[in-house]
């Protein structure tokens, strides 16, 4: 017997997997139960590189495949996945031009059906006040790996705080040099290390 879908996901066996959605979809298979599967995979995939048994070109790659599924799923959708999880913005902070962190991070949480608004890199501290009070999102993510970006970040939240959004929202900060003193410098709610981590806050949160 084969693999399942979820399995394919987990295992990184991309030109299976997308196979496999087409022929479901194919034989009349609910669109929605296939996101699902593939959605399990991807959480499989998150506990593997926690376990260090993956690292982040693994977490690429899987990006890549669901990315893949998306797109062959989306047109079969048309609302079938039901409200989003939450909203929640990321970008990369002023002065810093990094963004693989940041992809992982908004691949893993669209993955989990929250609706993610990515302002990219090198984002001006009003961007993201303005994003929030235009989408409602309570979560915001700054995503910073150059230490000489951590004042950006403080930045950025003491701008929710004087904008009047601060309350309504919770901030978490991520990236290479980001610890807890970080996370306390820039007045973050808390700080992750990974892309999982980013997924566990928002499920407290939202």
């Amino acid at each position: 017997m084969g693999k399942s879908l979820t399995e394919l996901v987990r295992d990184l066996e991309e030109t299976e997997a997308v196979a496999t959605v087409r022929q479901q979809l194919k034989d009349g298979r609910d669109p929605l139960t296939i996101l699902k599967d593939c959605q399990a995979g991807m959480v499989k995939v998150g506990e593997k590189f926690e376990k260090g048994q993956y690292f982040i070109s693994d977490l690429m790659m899987s990006g890549e495949i669901f990315k893949q599924v998306g797109e062959i799923l989306g047109p079969e959708m048309k609302g079938a996945a039901g409200p989003p999880a939450g909203k929640v913005i990321i970008g990369t902070v002023a002065g810093d031009i990094h963004d693989i962190g940041k992809d992982l991070v908004v691949i893993m949480l669209r993955s989990a059906n929250y609706e993610v608004t990515d302002l990219g890199v090198d984002v001006p501290v009003q961007k993201f006040v303005e994003a929030v009070r235009q989408t409602g999102a309570t979560v915001v993510g700054l995503s910073c790996l150059l230490t000489t970006a951590f004042d950006s970040m403080r930045a950025t939240i003491k701008a929710l705080d004087e904008s009047g959004l601060r309350p309504g929202v919770k901030v978490m900060v991520g990236g290479g040099p980001v610890d807890r003193k970080a996370c306390e410098y820039a007045g973050a709610d808390a700080w992750g290390t990974d892309a999982n981590v980013a997924i566990t806050l928002c499920k407290e949160w939202i």
